[in-house]
Order: C-alpha cells, then sequence, then structure tokens
C-alpha cells in the first residue's frame, strides 16, 4: 500500500528564533493526520524555554516571554517527551512529515544535547527515518514553478487548507495534507517505499543546497555556503 493511502505523522516546532545552534523549542506538536476525515489525533508540548522569547518570534507564533514561564513545562523534561516521541513514529516505521525538516529536526537534535538528552540518530541507530519534506519535495518535483516554497504557499499550491499559520498543530496538519496531496499529484512519489523516498529526499536537498550555493555565489557573496545535510544537520562539537 502507497504511504499515501494511510496515516501520515507529523512534526512540528514553534521557536525562539531561526538558527538550530542557538534558538530553543518553545512549542512542539506530533499530530497523526488519517487519510479519511476522522479528526487528526493531537499531542502537544508548552515549553519554558530557558532563554527569553524575542518579540519578533512571539509576533509570529503568539507565546510571549512571560507566559512560557508561567505555563510551560521546563524544558528537559518536555525536550525529552518529545524526542520520545517522535523516536517511537520513526523507530515503528511510520513515516514522519516535517515541513524544512533540516531545521525542525536539527534544532530538536541540539536542545538534546543542551540537555544531555539522548539524541534522535542515538536512539535510532544512526538513521533518522523515515522522514518526507514537503518542501524538498516540492522544490524536486516542480522544480521551476515561481514564487514562495513556505507552507502557506504549498499549501494553496495544492489546495490544503491552513487556517491558523505558525501554530505547531495547524502547521503540523497542514505539512501532512500536502505531503499526500503531492503524493497525489506526482505519481512517481507515491509509488516509492518509504526508504525509498526517504533516500531521493537526501540526494534532492543536497542538490538543491548545491544550486543555491552557486547562486548565491554567483550574485551576492563569493564565499556563502549552504548547508547540504538533510534531515539533521550535523552536530560539530
Amino acid at each position: 500500500m502507497s504511504w499515501i493511502k494511510g496515516p501520515l505523522t507529523a512534526f512540528d516546532l514553534e521557536t525562539t528564533g531561526t538558527d538550530v545552534e542557538a534558538d530553543r523549542i518553545v512549542t512542539a506538536a506530533v499530530v497523526i493526520v488519517y487519510p479519511d476525515e476522522r479528526l487528526p489525533d493531537v499531542r502537544t508540548w508548552l515549553l519554558d524555554p530557558g532563554a527569553a522569547i524575542p518579540e519578533e518570534a512571539a509576533a509570529i507564533h503568539g507565546i510571549s516571554t512571560e507566559h512560557a514561564r508561567k505555563h510551560g513545562e521546563p524544558a528537559a523534561s518536555a525536550i525529552e517527551e518529545i524526542t520520545s516521541a517522535v523516536g517511537e513514529v520513526l523507530d515503528s516505521g511510520t513515516p514522519l512529515v516535517v515541513m524544512n525538516a533540516r531545521y525542525d529536526l536539527s534544532l530538536l537534535d541540539r536542545e538534546c544535547r543542551r540537555y544531555g538528552i539522548a539524541p534522535l540518530a542515538e536512539r535510532l541507530r544512526g538513521r533518522v527515518s523515515p522522514v518526507i519534506d514537503p518542501l524538498v519535495l516540492d522544490k524536486h518535483v516542480e522544480r521551476y514553478r515561481k514564487g514562495k516554497r513556505n507552507l502557506r504557499a504549498l499549501c494553496a499550491h495544492y489546495g490544503v487548507q491552513l487556517d491558523d499559520a505558525h501554530n505547531a498543530v495547524a502547521d503540523a496538519v497542514a505539512a501532512a495534507r500536502a505531503a499526500r496531496r503531492m503524493g497525489e499529484k506526482h505519481s512517481a512519489l507515491a509509488e516509492l517505499a518509504l526508504p525509498d523516498l526517504h533516500d531521493l529526499q537526501v540526494r534532492a536537498a543536497a542538490e538543491q543546497a548545491a544550486s543555491l550555493q552557486k547562486y548565491l555565489r554567483r550574485t551576492s557573496n563569493p564565499e556563502a555556503t549552504v548547508e547540504p545535510s538533510w534531515p539533521v544537520i550535523p552536530y560539530v562539537r
């Protein structure tokens, strides 16, 4: 059975910023999204990230430093729960949908290391898979389409409703539905076994990074580098 016919589990984070090496998790969601009309199964976390949430980030996801400190779970215990939940999904062979997985999964990895928690790579014997990344897949199958490639743009392109962008649950559900629609539209993706689909994305992400790096070096920064690794940026001590 094709992966588009079964449940998809999606993962999303809202954070203090965009630097995977320094920023922190504020909210997280792990959501099972079914192919029929059943409501998704949702598990969520609100963390006290242990650092101030910049106003720019709070304006996007709606969580202030004060709210997180008052209502959030201590970061270390929440990160252990989140990592365990994500690890159980992947260890079962269920595909994990993550929009821009290189960011969310790398940030989760760094949070684990910050608190001395075993990261996904250790729990999964070095291979964080199978992951489905709508961003990487969309760039692969529709390479020359003009316009933005963020989640809102992908939802508009593939006919998926996104009502509450930058809410971790809403973003996770939308990412899973966009991935499913992508598979329905591009049958070559739907026909791939999950290990093969994962490996395709490893290659595609590296090719996309090389293309962007070449463009940046030609147009703006001769020394620009773009990380090719996917779905997790390797940790450098």
